[in-house]
């Protein structure tokens, strides 16, 4: 059973009869809402989706605390205006809003905008209340004029949850509710006498205003968040609630909250759920909880521009509420869509198991329907003709995928966005001319391989079955191979290699024979002729390249003297030894490390991490994607902060520095070095 459907269970069990039941989440305008707040959105959701699919009415119910008084400034709102700093202690709702090009009416109404516009693309259907409408309207009035009347109470269920001791006096200073000053607008406030029957206050604030407050007329006041929470759960006959994992802590908000709700306003307490919090992937930056207040989070209309609504709902829905995932903004995102595409696909043609029958179901977005076009063959083949709609339709039909536009819209723009803000080195594109530096460096052989893929490319009259039987027999045959031969494979990896090299700049791209099929052959063909010599264009331009490595580069010194063998081991010494074939997916600074990177690999099976002392010797994008060797049943151990699990090897010496030992490509990871 999904681990909405058990929620939702436990909320029939404990109130069968109960005619509609309310689901609710709750966020602050602090700034532009992060996907890891939609967590809490996403979680109701399904719990109320869950209800009805159980035959039960159930209510999706979403608070705007917009009553909540500006904290800070978050760094995208200074960076357009830097006068926001004096409406601080005041309500989202009266601070002005700070963004000239937008008309909403303040602060909390252009967040607000914003998050409920991308909420529509996820269909989701919910009600919404507006704290500051609800409190200044006097909805509320009977609940604060119970907690005034209970304040002492209050406070003894709150001290109950500290571990500090209470300050003499602070029981009979204590109260529950923030008075807003009608003069400067801001909580400043301290109440100075209550009446006997707790209705009337009177109060100074630190702006120097002195006043009363009748809290039968006088409506611009707010509840502190232990105390408003539980009046608001009474309020709306709220059955369940998530909360992310501060708050799910023992003796956190809940815990304080769920007393106050039973001994003070005589409620029980909604079902709660804890939710861990969401990360990025990136293979630049480090993963960690986003905020909405860091100008670094990401919004789910931003993610919206990477992932399907269908794809990030299927991110929440398959992870329990307590387990973390991440976002990706490297090739991981990749990975999730081909996981979602097996599961969707396992769904619709009836071969799914119930639990991935509920998870797709809650992933669902009504009105949508979905073509599983594979996002990765989109990449790969999208960057090729620059993606040109129409040469796509063409490129899908000569490979046998005959996908129109139509199948593939709804992918196409978020592949060319991934590629473009997040992995421009992923980008296939062609040279503009020969890459002669690469040519001269081959052997004669690899040159006569590149001449008979020419000669073969040029006469064309081949489909693509007979073009991927070429490209693997060229080598072959140039060698006088049998398929028997042990170093055929590496010799075909090393030929596909060129070849990309001299078309691209890189040592892999596209499937090779779908690549060379799919694109006009008059746009790259000239790049493998090399017949006649080089124009006087290339010859400038390798002037140029020339100059920008000689300014970059490295001077090494005398080789250091050859070390004697080391003491003789037996072969099982050796065998002790886990060798393994590992690719590296990120390549991340360590804060206040001068030395290190933070590597994260995959071997095959699982991810871990290394750190490995190398920075002065390769950027990042230098080892992302490649293969290496590590040592992966090294002891682990703590350094710069970071566990690293495992060592890489490399060369070290006077005369080259510290050079990685790289692996081929065409071995896959995890295989063991023997």
């Amino acid at each position: 059973m999904h681990w909405a459907e058990q929620i939702a269970q436990r909320i029939i069990e404990r109130n069968p009869n109960k005619e509609e039941y309310v689901c609710a989440a709750g966020i602050s305008p602090s700034g532009s809402i992060h996907i890891g707040n939609f967590r809490d959105i996403a979680t109701s959701y399904f719990v109320a989706k869950s209800l009805r699919k159980m035959g039960k009415k159930a209510k999706l119910l979403f608070s705007w605390d917009e009553f909540d008084r500006l904290r800070k400034v978050p760094v995208n709102v200074a960076k357009v205006n830097d006068d926001m700093e004096k409406y601080i202690g005041c309500p989202y709702v009266d601070v002005p809003n700070p963004f000239k090009d937008s008309d909403a009416k303040n602060y909390a109404e252009y967040f607000e905008k914003e998050f409920e516009n991308s909420l529509k693309k996820f269909g989701i259907q919910m009600e919404f209340r507006h704290q500051a409408q609800m409190y200044r309207s006097g909805k509320y009035k009977d609940y604060i004029l119970l907690a005034l009347k209970k304040r002492k109470e209050i406070f003894d269920i709150i001290d109950s949850h500290r571990t500090q001791e209470a300050q003499e006096g602070e029981r009979d200073a204590y109260y529950p509710v923030s008075i807003y000053c009608p003069e400067c607008g801001k909580d400043t406030t301290k109440i100075e006498s209550l009446s006997d029957d707790c209705a009337k206050a009177t109060y100074t604030c630190k702006c120097g205003h002195k006043g009363s407050f009748d809290f039968n007329k006088d409506f611009n006041c707010k509840l502190a968040w232990k105390i408003d929470w539980p009046m608001r759960w009474c309020y709306e006959g709220v059955d369940f609630e998530p909360g992310g994992k501060d708050h799910a802590s023992i003796n956190g908000s809940y815990d304080t909250s769920k007393h106050i709700s039973k001994q003070i306003f005589g409620y029980d307490a909604p079902i709660f759920q804890g939710y861990e919090f969401i990360g990025i992937s990136d293979s630049n930056t480090s993963t960690g909880k986003m905020s909405g207040s860091s100008g670094l989070n990401l919004t789910p209309e931003t993610l919206l521009k990477l992932y399907q609504p269908e794809v990030l709902l299927w991110l929440y829905s398959r992870n329990e509420p307590l387990k973390a995932f991440n976002f990706c903004l490297d090739d991981g995102i990749l990975r999730q869509y081909f996981e979602f595409d097996k599961m969707y696909n396992e769904y619709k043609n009836g071969t799914a198991n119930e639990l991935t029958k509920s998870i797709m179901e809650l992933a669902s977005v009504e009105g949508r329907n979905l073509d599983l076009v594979p996002m990765s063959l989109i990449v790969q083949l999208g960057s090729v003709v620059n993606f040109n709609l129409k040469m796509l339709e063409v490129v899908f039909e000569k490979i046998g995928t005959p996908f129109k536009y139509e199948e593939f819209k709804d992918r196409l723009e978020r592949a060319k966005f991934w590629l473009e803000k997040c992995s421009p080195q992923d980008m296939n594109t062609l040279r503009k001319g020969r890459n002669w530096q690469v040519y001269d460096a081959l052997s004669d052989m690899e040159k006569q391989e590149i001449a008979e893929l020419y000669a073969f490319l040029k006469k064309g009259s081949y489909d693509l079955a007979e073009l991927q039987t070429e490209l693997y027999a060229i080598p072959k045959r140039i060698r006088n191979l049998t398929l028997e031969d042990k170093e055929l494979k590496t010799c075909q990896g090393a030929f596909f290699k060129n070849v990309y090299k001299l078309l691209i700049d890189k040592e892999r791209g596209p499937r090779l024979y779908l690549f060379l099929y799919a694109i006009n052959k008059n746009d790259y063909l000239s790049l493998l002729d090399f017949s006649y010599p080089k124009t006087a264009e290339e010859e400038e331009s390798e002037k140029v390249v020339e100059e920008v490595v000689e300014e970059n580069k490295v001077v090494y010194g005398e080789p250091d003297p050859v070390a004697d063998i080391k003491e003789e081991i037996e072969l099982s010494d050796f065998e002790k030894i886990d060798l393994r074939v590992c690719k590296i997916l990120k390549c991340q600074e360590i804060r206040k490390s001068h030395n290190c990177y933070k590597l994260t690999l995959f071997d095959g099976k699982d991810e871990s991490v290394i750190v490995s002392s190398i920075k002065h010797y390769y950027t990042p994008e230098q080892l992302v994607g490649k293969k290496i060797l590590v040592v992966a049943n090294l002891k682990p151990v703590r350094i710069t902060g970071v566990t690293s699990n495992g060592m890489l090897v490399a060369a070290t010496n006077n005369a080259c520095g510290c050079q990685v030992i790289f692996v081929d490509d065409i071995v896959p990871e995890g295989t063991q070095i023997k």
